[in-house]
C-alpha cells in the first residue's frame, strides 16, 4: 500500500522538455528552504547555490559556449544548439559545496547536498515543477567555473534545469531490490 509520497517518489521524472512558461524566483526560494531540511551532518550547510533568471540566464550560457567544443575558433554547431535549448529553459540553478580537506567530511557534504537536491525535486514536482539534475563534464571545466564565480575549494555538483514539463517521460522500470538486496541473520 503506497502514501503519497511514495507516490510522489516513484512519479516524479527527470524533464528535458519544458514549456517557456516562467517560474516563480520566490517559490524555487520557497522550494530550497524546505530541501535544506535534508539530513546534514553538524548542520554545517555546506552548500551555495547561484540561479539563473531572465536575462542572467546569458551568463550561465555564455559559461558553456566558452568551454563548449570549438570549430575554427567558434563554438560548435553542436554546442550552439544546446546553447539555444538552454536559452529557452526558464530556469538554470548551479549547486555547489564546500570541498573540505577531509574525505569523511567531503563524502558527508555529497550526501547532505545529494539529499537536499532530491528533496527539492520532489518538492518541485509536487507543485508541477519538473526539472533535470545535469552533472556534464564542463561542470569541471576551469572556463565555466570562473565565469559563474565558482570558487577554489568549491565544486559544483549539479547544474539543475527548471521549468514547468512539456512532456513527461514514461516510467522506466526498475530492478527489484531483492536483486539487489544481502540479508545478512548471522
Amino acid at each position: 500500500m503506497t502514501n503519497p509520497i511514495d507516490q510522489t517518489i516513484m512519479n516524479r521524472r527527470s524533464i528535458t522538455n519544458f514549456k517557456l512558461d516562467p517560474v516563480d524566483t520566490d517559490e524555487i526560494i520557497e522550494l530550497l528552504n524546505i530541501a535544506k531540511w535534508a539530513p546534514n551532518h553538524h548542520v554545517n550547510e555546506p552548500w551555495r547555490f547561484l540561479l539563473f533568471v531572465e536575462a542572467g540566464k546569458e551568463k550561465f550560457v555564455q559559461a558553456f559556449l566558452d568551454c563548449a567544443s570549438k570549430v575554427n575558433g567558434a563554438p560548435s554547431p553542436a554546442a550552439l544548439n544546446k546553447a539555444e535549448y538552454f536559452r529557452d529553459i526558464p530556469l538554470h540553478l548551479v549547486a555547489v559545496i564546500s570541498e573540505d580537506p577531509r574525505q569523511k567530511q567531503r563524502d558527508e557534504d555529497m550526501g547532505a547536498v545529494s539529499s537536499l537536491l532530491q528533496n527539492f525535486q520532489l518538492a518541485a514536482w509536487e507543485r508541477g515543477i519538473g526539472m533535470i539534475w545535469r552533472s556534464n563534464d564542463w561542470i569541471y571545466n576551469p572556463v565555466f567555473r570562473e565565469a559563474l564565480g565558482v570558487q577554489p575549494g568549491e565544486k559544483i555538483v549539479a547544474t539543475m534545469m527548471i521549468g514547468y514539463p512539456q512532456t513527461v517521460p514514461q516510467k522506466r522500470d526498475r530492478t527489484d531490490i531483492r536483486e539487489k538486496l544481502t540479508i545478512i541473520k548471522e
